[in-house]
């Protein structure tokens, strides 16, 4: 009966520590853990416009109602050069432009424009003003078509992603990563940002609500987000990486074995 008791109150303790350690590790799975409020009205930060740089890719369309008077305006549609391209593309797209080491691009019929440090609406209403001296209102489209945020580390779709509009946050990142997983560091995500031939690094803290208002929570194109394992997945690693180097000597020591019982078999039978 006294062991029977004893191997019930080992049993019970190794269950309370077994939840006890699964509760502990949960409560660092949420975000903004600090807000607690039901309702809470705060101002959004600045957003900071997303200008035009060298090497940047612009795709620039010009329309109107009498599209014969555009149409110079536009360079010229073509099939994609890839086979990759082609399995995306079913109809030839139009080229697009690439911004040089000076910031310039060469538009059709206006020559030489410096567009480096315009946000694509300032370059759009630019080209307005200066095609409705031959046609009548004008449209004009421009959009970046290589803005992406690169996400790293431990979330559930690691890469680089495309973005579409120029308001973009960190939240977007990663949701558009599938969110981080289980073993992903929440306070100290790592936010890499290259500015004016300068590299920024600057760690974040999901789990406080003060990342909402912050200046880093609307991302620059070309960001780098790497979120961390933690301590967990760290302990996995090592013990994978020890199990895998054990299993690796187990199998040459067996294999070593093996070839010298065959060898004695072998002499003793001559």
């Amino acid at each position: 009966m006294n062991f029977r008791i004893q191997f019930l109150a080992i049993v019970s303790v190794a269950m309370s520590i077994l939840f006890g350690s699964c509760s502990s590790s949960k409560s660092t799975l949420p975000y903004f853990r600090d807000i607690t409020s039901e309702t809470e009205v705060v101002p959004l930060p600045p957003a900071e416009p997303v200008k035009i740089a060298p090497d940047d890719e612009l795709f620039i369309s010009v329309t109107s109602a009498e599209s014969s008077a555009t149409a110079h305006f536009n360079l010229p549609s073509t099939n994609p050069a890839t086979q990759r391209d082609l399995q995306i593309y079913q109809s030839p797209r139009q080229l697009t432009y690439i911004v040089n080491s000076k910031g310039d691009i060469d538009f059709p019929q206006l020559g030489t424009l410096h567009v480096a440090g315009m946000t694509t609406e300032q370059l759009r209403d630019d080209l307005v003003a200066r095609i409705s001296k031959w046609a009548e209102d004008p449209t004009v489209t421009v959009r970046l078509m290589n803005y992406r945020v690169n996400v790293l580390g431990e979330v559930t779709r690691p890469g680089p992603h495309l973005v579409t509009n120029n308001r973009y946050t960190i939240l977007d990142a990663i949701a558009d990563a599938g969110d981080l997983t289980p073993y992903g560091e929440r306070e100290n995500v790592l936010l890499i940002r290259e500015e004016n031939g300068t590299q920024k690094r600057v760690l974040l803290d999901l789990t406080s609500s003060e990342l909402l208002t912050s200046e880093y929570y609307y991302l620059q194109p070309n960001d780098y987000i790497y979120v961390k394992p933690n301590k967990v997945r760290e302990g996995n690693s090592k013990y994978d990486s020890n199990k895998s180097y054990k299993l690796s000597m187990v199998s040459t020591v067996v294999s070593a074995s093996s070839v010298i019982a065959s060898l004695i078999i072998a002499l003793t039978v001559k």
